[in-house]
């Protein structure tokens, strides 16, 4: 989902002047904080009332990616170290490949780790043993923009989103517009890529409702979330806004998403985490302190989300329970 680096940049200088007229007028900074604020009451029968925050671990550049697995940890990606971990519950990481700004991830149904590897420009597969293969790098023989955040579907196809917001410093864009895409793969490896839609300017995090029927996905310079009616093929239609997420200009954007098996959605974005119903209402917001870009469900029962925020990973326990559409083991 990404990183948005033109965003970060300004976010720093904003705090640095912030803080400098903060304490040349005397005045000490407040840090964000870990809150929960309920704009329905049916937030509070998804989020335990007293459910604490706790890190799992820090001292990272920039979180993203999070995938949970099983035997006990997180697969996460650093954009700024280059550098995809194992993350344990202990806090300790073991570095399983550098790669130059790895972003999203998943488990595909062959429980192969995909990831959006930015700096590839591609779609990739990465072994247990730190080896990757390109799946996909291409459409119609022009290359991706920066694929940034990848699911697998009801159909076991990957669908990723492909903006420009990680393109490498000096590339050309060849493809000119920010897509959705389907990447189906057959018996040999191979790729088949299928553009969805490119009616987006930022393609970001996306999604499928627990039913397979409905797919949402976030455009991050619009701050909105869209949604689509999905055919038995793939295909999407009848797209539409499904929500917004406004705030201040420097208070972070609609990036990951995820889904409970109810089909509340779970959508990192300005402060924290937004939690929406499949209406469209917005139940409440999970702020956090620092900005979140993705979030996983984990644990055996799936009722933990696990969240990368900026330099650390974080853990909440949640009376929800996430829909993974994956195997985990």
């Amino acid at each position: 989902m990404k990183r948005l680096g033109f965003v970060r940049t300004t976010m720093a200088v904003m705090i640095f002047l912030a803080v400098a007229l903060l304490t040349a007028f005397g005045a000490e900074p407040t840090a964000p904080a870990f809150q929960l604020k309920a704009v329905s009451p049916e937030f509070w029968r998804l989020i335990d009332r007293e459910s604490k925050l706790s890190k799992v671990a820090g001292d990272f550049g920039f979180t993203e990616g999070p995938v949970w697995d099983d035997s006990g940890f997180l697969y996460v990606s650093d954009e700024e170290k280059n550098k995809i971990y194992r993350v344990f519950l202990d806090g300790r990481k073991e570095e399983l490949i550098s790669l130059g700004d790895p972003d999203g991830s998943t488990y595909d149904h062959k429980h192969r780790l995909i990831d959006c590897a930015s700096v590839l420009r591609a779609i990739i597969a990465v072994t247990p043993d730190g080896k990757y293969t390109v799946l996909a790098d291409r459409y119609e023989g022009k290359k991706f923009n920066s694929p940034n955040d990848v699911i697998v579907g009801p159909d076991g196809a990957l669908y990723f989103t492909d903006p420009t917001l990680d393109l490498v410093k000096g590339e050309k864009q060849e493809i000119p517009f920010q897509g959705v895409y389907r990447l189906g793969v057959d018996g040999n490896g191979k790729g088949n890529v299928r553009l969805l839609t490119k009616d987006l300017t930022q393609p970001n995090g996306l999604a499928f409702s627990p039913d397979g029927k409905r797919f949402y996905v976030d455009d991050s310079e619009q701050r909105n979330i869209r949604v689509y009616d999905v055919g038995s093929d793939g295909t999407l239609t009848n797209g539409r806004i499904f929500a917004q997420e406004p705030d201040g200009a420097h208070d972070g954007v609609p990036d990951g998403i995820k889904v409970d098996r109810e089909g509340n959605l779970f959508v990192t974005g300005p402060k924290g985490i937004w939690i929406w119903d499949p209406q469209g209402h917005h139940l409440g917001t999970i702020e956090m302190p620092e900005q979140p870009a993705n979030l996983a469900w984990g644990d055996k029962d799936r009722s933990t989300l696990y969240i990368t925020a900026t330099t650390s990973v974080y853990r909440l326990s949640t009376k929800a329970q996430g829909f993974v559409p994956y195997p985990t083991h």
